[in-house]
């Protein structure tokens, strides 16, 4: 059986990515990934924070540099249009990636 493709899918205030991100089919993925972004209704937040969008990875079959690299595209948009992302469920290979790496310090939740 093939892994499944990388999809993204929103339900208000949360992104939930499934699947295998790789090479092939991550800037596809950016590009929806960005457009629900700027879509999205994240939940509202205290006056003067940026409203909150949870990024859920629970689902996510894959962990490499190219996710990482795809996770750091989503938080620069996010932050252009004035939202925080909170990324939640990474595997420990992910967060373990994200560490050796620094990127830590740049993706909340991780």
């Amino acid at each position: 059986m093939p892994p499944r493709a990388g999809v993204i899918a929103a339900a208000g205030d949360q992104l939930q990515v499934t699947g295998v991100v790789n090479a092939d089919n991550v800037l596809a993925l950016r590009a929806e990934g960005e457009r629900l972004i700027r879509s999205s209704q994240p939940a509202a937040q205290a006056e003067g924070t940026n409203p909150v969008l949870t990024v859920r990875l629970d689902g996510l079959d894959t962990a490499s540099s190219v996710v990482l690299s795809l996770l750091l595209s989503w938080q620069r948009e996010a932050l252009s249009q004035r939202r925080q992302l909170v990324f939640s469920g990474a595997s420990e290979r992910l967060h373990s990636l994200a560490a050796l790496s620094g990127l830590h310090r740049h993706l909340s939740g991780f």
